[in-house]
């Protein structure tokens, strides 16, 4: 009999991943928005996203740590009302002459929530699924997120439009406090660490570290070698798509950011289309299928680049970038599912949230460098864009090509 998806657990934890992302994405737009017309500078409230994210990189492991020896549901809860308290606390307390720096304050606090949370959350999934329903739960957590990213910033701008920044960080505090008490009936089975620990702290913290980095070096080599493809696929994609796309729509073609608006929300339908496809094809999408997913997203690239050779009109370029950019966000969805879905499979159950950590850590480091890079190609080369993306989809093609035979070595994992 086929196990249901959708059961009591699983739909408390999406209902509440729901709220919560719904309730920072509104935040998030809101603070963006408030600082941007409080300062007039992009780079200022830049700055404050960059120091945010140190907490995350730096703690997360920590957070993995947490996740696979505490009790699961209490972290997420308890997480989730702290955060309610603390962006409350901050509503309350803000006052003209001190925003900024309470703004900041804010953005580094839900940083070092989200360190602790996320490995909690991913960590969640395997207890809660298994098999194909593994890589559907995945999907379903994508959608959520690209629901969210397609949403928050429509409902945030007409809240903040309307009643200004202090309502939307109330509606906040709703959206998290309804997340925690969706946590609260979460059921989830402990593993991996029954024993009560009686060890220093610091020397659990050492302890689990070691286990950690000597599983995926040593015991499970394929995770590390899945953590470098993920990183490799993740650096050319967020570089070209993140920071090419705009500017050659900006830039390149001299198209409004009308254009630009429109693009990003036909990316943004995509992506939620992307989840739905790769839950579909869950039970089609096997380890030795991965690599042609790597190589369709460099085939993807090559034909924009082909095009802006041979095109003159600049709204046909548009045409055939936006066209490409969902091909690619279909792709990327799937990707980033199936080799979740995979790692979650690689990892044994009592270490999932620090794995879980070191990828979200290596992502976040990734992502920048690959913005810094393509930033410097574009600029230096902003009359060959065409060659940055055949380059950059040949690279990945290639990737995909090298990938395959390590792909097919992880065949056993799918029927766990």
């Amino acid at each position: 009999m086929k196990a249901k998806l959708f059961h009591k657990n699983f739909s408390l934890l999406i209902a509440g991943q729901a709220s919560s992302l719904l309730g920072n994405g509104i935040l998030d737009f809101a603070m963006s928005m408030y600082v941007l017309e409080k300062t007039g500078s992009a780079a200022t409230y830049a700055g404050f996203l960059t120091a945010s994210m140190i907490p995350t990189i730096l703690l997360s492991p920590l957070g993995g740590i947490l996740a696979d020896r505490g009790n699961k549901r209490n972290i997420m809860a308890g997480l989730d009302f702290l955060a309610g308290l603390g962006v409350l606390m901050v509503a309350v307390f803000l006052r003209e002459e001190n925003s900024l720096a309470i703004i900041c304050g804010l953005l580094i606090f839900e940083s070092v929530l989200g360190a602790f949370e996320t490995p909690a959350v991913q960590s969640c999934i395997p207890f809660m699924q298994r098999g194909e329903n593994l890589v559907r739960a995945n999907a379903v957590v994508i959608q959520i997120n690209a629901l969210s990213a397609f949403f928050s910033p429509i409902l945030g701008s007409l809240v903040y439009t309307a009643f200004g920044l202090k309502p939307v960080m109330f509606a906040g505090v709703l959206c998290f406090f309804f997340t925690g008490g969706f946590e609260c009936f979460i059921k989830i089975q402990n593993t991996g660490y029954r024993e009560k620990v009686r060890e220093n702290p610091l020397t659990v913290i050492k302890k689990d570290f070691k286990d950690s980095i000597r599983l995926i070096s040593r015991e499970r080599p394929a995770i590390l070698k899945m953590l470098w493809v993920v990183s490799l696929v993740t650096f050319l994609i967020q570089g070209v798509c993140t920071v090419g796309f705009p500017y050659i729509i900006r830039n390149v073609l001299g198209l409004g950011a009308i254009y630009y608006g429109a693009s990003e929300s036909i990316v943004g339908l995509a992506a939620i289309a992307g989840g739905i496809l790769a839950g579909l094809a869950a039970s089609k999408i096997t380890p030795e299928n991965i690599h042609l997913i790597i190589g369709a997203l460099g085939l993807f690239l090559i034909p924009p680049g082909i095009l802006f050779l041979i095109l003159g009109n600049p709204y046909k370029k548009y045409a055939a970038l936006v066209l490409f950019s969902v091909a690619i966000q279909l792709a990327a969805c799937g990707f980033s599912i199936f080799t979740t879905s995979l790692i979650q499979r690689l990892t044994p159950g009592n270490m999932v949230g620090k794995v879980s950590a070191y990828t979200s850590s290596i992502t976040l480091c990734i992502q920048p460098l690959g913005q810094i890079l393509y930033g410097f190609l574009f600029d230096c080369f902003s009359e060959e864009v065409a060659w940055i993306l055949i380059g950059t989809g040949i690279l990945l093609c290639v990737a995909g090509l090298m990938s395959k035979s390590f792909f097919a070595s992880l065949k056993e994992f799918t029927e766990n």
